[in-house]
């Protein structure tokens, strides 16, 4: 990364000032002081995040499906309306988010990608590059409230023990092989069968509703859905209005 982009990087977030001094040697350092920020964020996702992504994946899954059945159904308005009505309020054509300090974004055309996080606490966060105004911004948001729901005993595989004997094991981790979307050619290979069967596999699971198949263009990609996903123990998004899931009412910000 050649030192402008670096430093105009630093130049947007907003350091505490017992940091300040550290974050000034690092945002002016050499590839020393670079190398020890990388060090410190993989050691931090090596902690923080890598025991949880299994989980989280099934979490960020649901909810993505979700968000898409929002906009079929209802249009931008119904999906912004129940996206997270305490910190983002959408006035058309403005959308106005909880944020540190006062910023405006015109987006131009350029469109706008929403990212449900599982790590950022209740809050959102808007990243944009300064640098290039052709990318579009994107606006993060929590994906769930509280941490994600904790799994039932867990084979091999990383899939429910249970789940094998009621799939058999072969299909229940095709199941967890979609987690992240596959490829009919991609399942056999990870699950060391032929194309044949993987295409058999996946088309009971989609008969079953625990996975949806798309064509990318010369292949297909295989998705779990939300059913998929509390097969798995992730759990489901609760429908809003339910009790686990009240409406929520009141100031937004």
């Amino acid at each position: 990364m050649p030192d402008s982009r670096w430093q105009a990087e630093f130049r947007n977030i907003t350091v505490r000032r017992r940091y300040a001094s550290w974050a000034h040697t690092v945002a002016t350092g050499r590839l020393e002081e670079r190398q020890e920020l990388v060090a410190a964020l993989r050691a931090c996702h090596r902690l923080l995040v890598a025991p949880s992504w299994n989980r989280a994946r099934t979490e960020l899954v649901a909810m993505s499906t979700r968000h898409s059945d929002l906009m079929l159904g209802g249009g931008v308005d119904a999906f912004f309306r129940e996206l997270e009505p305490k910190l983002i309020r959408w006035r058309r054509p403005v959308l106005e988010a909880s944020y540190p300090r006062r910023v405006e974004v015109r987006l131009q055309g350029r469109g706008l990608v929403i990212t449900p996080t599982l790590f950022a606490g209740d809050a959102v966060s808007f990243l944009w590059d300064p640098l290039d105004i052709t990318q579009a911004p994107r606006l993060t948001v929590p994906a769930v409230h509280g941490a994600p729901a904790a799994p039932g005993p867990t084979g091999s595989d990383g899939a429910p023990a249970s789940l094998g004997a009621l799939l058999g094991r072969t299909r229940a981790a095709a199941l967890r092989e979609t987690v992240e979307g596959a490829s009919t050619t991609e399942l056999a290979r990870k699950l060391g069968i032929s194309v044949a069967a993987a295409s058999q596999h996946t088309a009971v699971l989609r008969n079953a509703r625990l996975i949806t198949t798309s064509r990318r263009g010369g292949s297909v990609l295989h998705l779990i859905t939300p059913l998929g996903v509390a097969l798995l123990g992730g759990g489901t998004p609760p429908t809003p209005g339910s009790p686990d899931n009240p409406t929520r009412h009141g100031p937004r910000a």
